[in-house]
């Protein structure tokens, strides 16, 4: 199955366990010359953060969302994961992002291996492979250097936000199912704290729907108090615009060394949806850069 492409992850595979159907995911062990970053608890790669979301019992009163029941061998050599198979509910957006809020009012309390500044740390391993070289090679490339280059400002603004619980990996493949008015959520790999509207911003790259329902949706889920509709937008925008940008990037940078010009590769099914992705960010790169 798709989702066997992260540093940790050996593959996943869909089987069965007499009638039942589930999921297997097996993890690796970082070994001596794997990136240091899989083996941080705070990082958003740790590599065992799933296993610890299945057994720490951390989620099992979280409001909106449910987990799938999973079982967890640890061996000297990694972790495999045997998780409930999860119909699609054909879930609509609006129900997801409300959910989503209603998460962010989760108290995590203070678990050494949560996630935390998961947008800079993205950035930061972006910055290591020379940033968005690909991207100034395109017609955004101004707005491209101006947003590399204020990135610092953007991220601390980022911090300086309400802080709540958040998925970290918003995707409709992570988000399939429905129990009632609970969400069920796959893939917690990622979980940890981030700005208010940060699970909302990355959720928004491939909604269907359009920015303001969402929000609007969000904010409804969110409990009160938490944050303003302006934290929540700009939370939303800031991470929703270099996440796209990031996308876009690496997209392009797979396909850049083939033959032909780089524009002829812009409507390439791997390219074309994280173009279009960043194509409805406009408006709000238009409201970071003022």
């Amino acid at each position: 199955m798709p989702g066997g492409t992260g540093t940790s992850t050996i593959g996943v595979w869909r089987a069965s366990l007499g009638e039942q159907a589930v999921v297997i995911k097996r993890l690796a062990v970082p070994g001596p010359h794997d990136p240091r970053e899989l083996s941080d608890p705070r990082h958003f790669a740790y590599w065992r953060r799933e296993a610890d979301v299945a057994t720490y019992g951390l989620l099992d009163h979280a409001p909106g969302v449910r987990l799938t029941p999973t079982a967890v061998e640890e061996d000297a050599e990694g972790i495999t994961l045997t998780s409930e198979w999860v119909e699609d509910a054909a879930n609509a957006g609006l129900f997801i992002v409300h959910a989503l809020g209603r998460f962010a009012g989760a108290d995590l309390a203070h678990v050494r291996w949560l996630a935390r500044n998961q947008l800079r740390d993205r950035l930061a391993r972006v910055e290591s492979r020379g940033g968005w070289a690909t991207l100034e090679r395109t017609t955004v490339a101004d707005v491209a250097h101006e947003l590399w280059r204020r990135r610092e400002a953007f991220l601390d603004e980022l911090d300086a936000l309400p802080q709540v619980a958040q998925h970290g990996d918003p995707t409709p493949a992570n988000l399939p199912g429905r129990d009632g008015d609970l969400l069920v959520a796959l893939d917690w790999a990622c979980l940890g704290y981030g700005a208010a509207g940060a699970d909302l911003g990355l959720y928004l790259l491939p909604a269907r729907e359009e920015f303001e329902p969402l929000l609007d949706a969000y904010l409804l889920g969110l409990p009160e108090g938490v944050a303003t509709r302006a934290e929540v937008t700009r939370a939303a925008q800031i991470t929703a615009v270099y996440t796209a940008l990031t996308r876009a990037e690496w997209a392009l940078a797979r396909v850049a060394g083939g033959e032909g010009a780089l524009v002829s590769k812009f409507r390439h099914p791997a390219v074309a949806p994280h173009l279009r992705a960043l194509q409805r960010q406009f408006a709000a790169i238009e409201a970071l850069l003022g």
